[in-house]
């Protein structure tokens, strides 16, 4: 069997598909996937066993310049990848007009959510096949059940009714790749795209500060030359921060595989970590957390919210560095 999956964007929201990929995979032997998903993301569906083919797109890029985009011939070559061959079913995993076109585009019977249940109602009209998936569950859990509706499983059970945690299944591509560190490590994710999900700079520092007293190295990944700077002043004065050169997505999921914990902002990286199976401390300020945070085990969510207060300065330095220090110990790492 082999499905094609539509999942573009973003870092966080491609993630999120991989636990439906290892449900299918468990449930339907030989099933194999095709993904469409924005070029900038390309790498992560690789990660997976039952992926294929990935088929990069780059609508972000394209919608700037459509005339050169057609003039080119790259839209006419990715439009006959995508309908290279008949598919036993395509999911829209995404639910925006931008993917269901996408996904009109391709052979095969169509699944995605229904006008109820997606994201924007008119993209529900390109599918042969649709599925009312409640909007009160987890966006893991949301695509979790879409594939197993529109492919004719039945998500797996624990001993209780409860549906079983999903599993990413790439943390283990990168640990059988890697060589152990030399000194433990915590990797600190301070970077993130809009000015009120930052950290305070000197909150930071305060918690470097304070984990040097635990032993562990602290790694500081970065992408853009302002978040580079960051890490420099973040890193300046301590013997145990090391700001890493500037890494490719696989390169940094290397490094968070191996790292014994991560403190984060809200990123996709964060959710990286999460499907590394990496304990992981996000801070949250103006976002709800509740159905699109870190998805799997040892995450845990601290919110400005939770303070009566709507800024990430009032998660406090020594805040975080208790509930850290509690998470290490609980994952065996204190």
């Amino acid at each position: 069997m082999r499905v094609l999956i539509v999942k573009t964007t973003s870092m966080g929201d491609v993630i999120h598909t991989l636990p439906a990929i290892t449900d299918a995979a468990r449930a339907i032997p030989n099933i194999q996937f095709d993904w469409v998903v924005e070029e900038g993301f390309a790498q992560i569906p690789s990660w997976h066993s039952a992926v294929d083919t990935v088929i990069p797109v780059a609508i972000r890029r394209w919608r700037k310049n459509i005339i050169n985009t057609i003039k080119s011939g790259e839209w006419q070559r990715c439009k006959q990848q995508i309908q290279h061959q008949h598919y036993d079913a395509i999911i829209d995993a995404q639910g925006l007009i931008k993917s269901a076109l996408l996904t009109h585009k391709a052979h095969g019977i169509k699944h995605g959510y229904d006008k109820y249940s997606i994201k924007e109602p008119l993209a529900s009209y390109c599918y042969d096949k649709c599925h009312n998936i409640s909007k009160d569950l987890h966006a893991v859990e949301r695509i979790r059940q879409l594939f197993a509706n529109a492919l004719g499983y039945a998500l797996p059970k624990q001993k209780s009714t409860q549906t079983q945690t999903g599993d990413y299944a790439i943390a283990q591509h990168f640990l059988a790749q890697s060589v152990p560190p030399e000194l433990p490590y915590l990797v600190f994710l301070h970077a993130t795209t809009r000015d009120n999900k930052h950290w305070p700079e000197e909150h930071w520092r305060e918690l470097i500060t304070q984990v040097s007293t635990l032993g562990y190295q602290i790694k500081l990944p970065w992408g853009a030359p302002h978040e580079h700077q960051r890490a420099l002043r973040l890193a300046e004065g301590f013997d145990h921060v090391d700001v890493l050169p500037k890494l490719s997505l696989f390169d940094v999921a290397g490094v968070l595989a191996n790292a014994r914990a991560v403190v984060s902002v809200d990123t996709g990286l964060s959710h990286l970590a999460a499907a590394l199976d990496k304990p992981n401390i996000t801070l949250y300020g103006p976002t709800d957390p509740g159905l699109i945070g870190g998805y799997g085990q040892g995450q845990v969510y601290l919110t400005a919210s939770s303070l009566q207060q709507d800024t990430m300065a009032a998660l406090t330095a020594d805040y975080v560095f208790t509930q850290l220090s509690d998470l290490l110990v609980s994952e065996g790492n204190g």
